[in-house]
């Protein structure tokens, strides 16, 4: 009963349309579990019939039983009042059986339907959407879904039936009682919809101050957030910060308690007053002979009954409509369109040599919001807070992806912010080859590695392996054949072998084994109290950057793509761990198409091929020595940024 008007409370002042066409795709979800529904529907008849049987023993117990000492009949009606809470816990359980088999069947295919969903999403997606976002998605979203079909219909049918069954019995018994019982609802839904409002105000503001609270955890408590407070030594300020936001928290309990504690006494009240009118008229028909004891102990049994269904029938539409919103949301995302799609019967690559064409590639950032997720306001949801520590909403400070800072609005010679991320890129490299990629940072060299795997889609232009264009191959061959390692390389928190294995998910300790000595840790890992079963921690915070990336080197290896794609980026290790990475990779790009974001001079040097990009274009191309013959933009990097090395 109370949870319909929380519910309402959640609801705030929107009014959610529910439309015939999401109606018919929320029964499309619960088509597979029509048996156990009809189930629940027929197990909810028979618990409405039995409720209507107890007022009636207690009537036929005091009206004739009683007065005529019939003990064999007292006997019976006794064991009978027994036996209607037994038949009715048996068929609860039942119930629930069948309430739970249909709510969590629908939270399993709706949660599969979105997780695949996501997984087709491009990169693009996820760097315009909040995790957090997608997490109530799956979460929330998909619960408040599976609230509509396993609870909210089954709780309005059920009032319904025995709304609608009492009714009936009292009309029965007597009209005049029934109608005076009845008159009072008004009373009643006027009541209870101006104290819900308020209360709603003060759940609203209760979610408010604990999604802040929530959300100053997740900052704080993220093993980043957590390394930062104790870098500059804030532990005591960030105490202080969440005890003010959790006593905020508390306040706001403690209010919501008071008022709704005198919410359900005022309801219980107004209750009382059509409860008072019919005992009183009632009890004036007992003395006047026109009625017995008996029928108004039932027909007052019978009233709380029905006050309680038509207090959960008034609360009904709110639940339902919110809840048909979060089918809304969860089908706004298995409903949104794929950047990267792949074409039907889309041939696989087989048997890939290695050749990589781009052929005047173009590309932008542009974001289109179709693809992607609307805001949504959720109270109680950490993604409603803007700021987390200062909690002042400096505003969204959108910018399109890949789009830079201009502080003037003119063009800045050295900057490398533009409108196009990519224009006019045009490049062969052969199989077996190695590509190096070098130029200022923000020139584009990022973004020509990731359109390799079709992370994203050129906006013109084409990108060939072995003279098929990307979008004309299955995605999974595509995936197989092209190895990436990225700068900042991400590692599960599980153990080492698993982090391995996901390249390969079937392989062999030996395979594991020869991929880890060939990224030079195998010894490392080896020396580990669990070796390959040594948990890496949280995004592989357990080990050194050196450490990681090689482990990253190793799931690549093991792989065994015919085209590498990685960012040489070893900037910030120490020297043993970059000789080791370094030794590494001549292993790893030896025999394959590799292209690199080149950080160190002997790349630069074994390379076939050198493109020099700046602001999105190749400037500049060749090897080495035609390059420096050249003394353009590659000159000046080789003279400020390589020269010095020792190769």
């Amino acid at each position: 009963m109370h949870g319909a008007w929380f519910q309402y409370m959640r609801s705030g002042d929107q009014k959610p349309k529910v439309t015939k066409e999401l109606l018919l795709r929320v029964l499309n979800y619960a088509q597979p579990y029509w048996g156990q529904i009809g189930g629940m529907f027929v197990t909810i008849l028979i618990s409405a019939g039995l409720s209507l049987v107890t007022p009636l023993i207690f009537r036929q117990m005091i009206d004739r039983v009683l007065p005529s000492k019939n003990l064999n009949q007292l006997i019976v009606l006794a064991v009978a009042l027994l036996l209607v809470p037994i038949l009715n816990g048996g068929i609860s359980v039942v119930q629930r059986r069948l309430n739970s088999t249909v709510g969590e069947g629908v939270i399993y295919d709706l949660r599969s339907s979105l997780f695949a969903r996501l997984q087709r999403m491009s990169l693009r997606f996820f760097t315009n959407t909040k995790v957090g976002e997608l997490m109530s998605r799956l979460n929330n979203d998909v619960v408040g879904a599976q609230n509509a079909i396993s609870n909210t219909i089954v709780n309005i049918v059920t009032n319904l039936v025995e709304a609608v069954a009492i009714l009936a019995v009292m009309l029965t018994l007597e009209w005049k009682l029934t109608l005076l019982s009845v008159i009072i609802l008004p009373v009643f839904i006027y009541v209870a919809q101006k104290l819900g409002a308020v209360l709603r105000d003060i759940a609203r503001e209760g979610m408010d101050l604990n999604a802040q609270m929530n959300a100053h955890m997740n900052e704080t408590l993220n093993i980043g957030g957590a390394l930062l407070v104790k870098l500059f030594g804030r532990s005591k300020e960030e105490e202080a910060r969440f005890r003010q936001r959790a006593a905020g928290v508390r306040d706001v309990g403690i209010k919501r308690a008071v008022i709704g504690s005198s919410f359900f006494v005022i309801l219980g009240l107004v209750s009382a007053v059509g409860t008072a009118l019919v005992y009183g008229l009632g009890g004036w028909y007992v003395i006047q002979g026109t009625f017995t004891v008996g029928t108004i102990v039932a027909f007052g049994s019978y009233l709380g009954q029905l006050y309680g269904a038509l207090q959960g029938l008034a609360g009904a539409p709110v639940e339902f409509s919110t809840s048909m919103v979060s089918f809304e949301r969860v089908f706004e995302v298995i409903d949104l369109p794929q950047d990267i799609a792949e074409k039907e019967n889309a041939p696989a690559l087989a048997e890939v040599r290695g050749d990589l064409e781009f052929d005047n590639v173009t590309f932008k950032y542009d974001v289109d919001d179709a693809k992607l997720l609307s805001e949504v306001k959720r109270y109680g949801s950490m993604d409603n807070v803007k700021a987390v520590m200062s909690l002042a909403d400096k505003g969204n400070g959108k910018k399109k992806e890949g789009e830079a800072e201009s502080t003037d609005g003119e063009a800045d010679p050295v900057s490398q912010a533009r409108a196009t991320a990519l224009e006019g890129i045009s490049f062969q490299a052969r199989a077996g080859s190695l590509v190096a990629l070098v130029g200022p940072s923000g020139a584009g060299k990022t973004t020509v590695t990731y359109l390799i795997p079709r992370l994203y889609d050129p906006t013109g232009g084409v990108i060939r392996i072995d003279g098929h264009d990307l979008r004309e191959v299955a995605l999974d061959s595509l995936s197989s054949a092209i190895g990436m390692v990225t700068q900042e390389t991400y590692l599960f928190h599980d153990t080492i072998r698993t982090n391995l294995t996901y390249a390969k998910t079937d392989a062999t300790q030996a395979e594991i084994e020869s991929a880890a000595r060939a990224a030079n840790i195998h010894n490392f890992i080896t020396e580990l109290p669990d070796s390959y079963d040594t948990i890496v921690g949280e995004r592989g915070y357990r080990l050194s950057g050196g450490e990681k990336q090689r482990i990253a080197l190793a799931r690549v290896i093991l792989k065994d793509p015919r085209i590498l794609v990685l960012d040489e980026a070893t900037s910030s290790l120490d020297s043993e761990s970059e000789a080791l990475i370094q030794d590494a990779l001549k292993r790893v790009m030896d025999g394959r198409t590799s292209i690199v974001i080149a950080h160190r001079l002997s790349t630069i040097l074994a390379a076939d091929l050198i493109l020099v990009i700046d602001r999105g274009q190749i400037v500049e191309q060749g090897t080495h020595e035609q390059l420096l013959a050249l003394g353009g933009l590659y000159n000046q990097l080789y003279e400020t940024q390589f020269r010095g090395e020792r190769v």
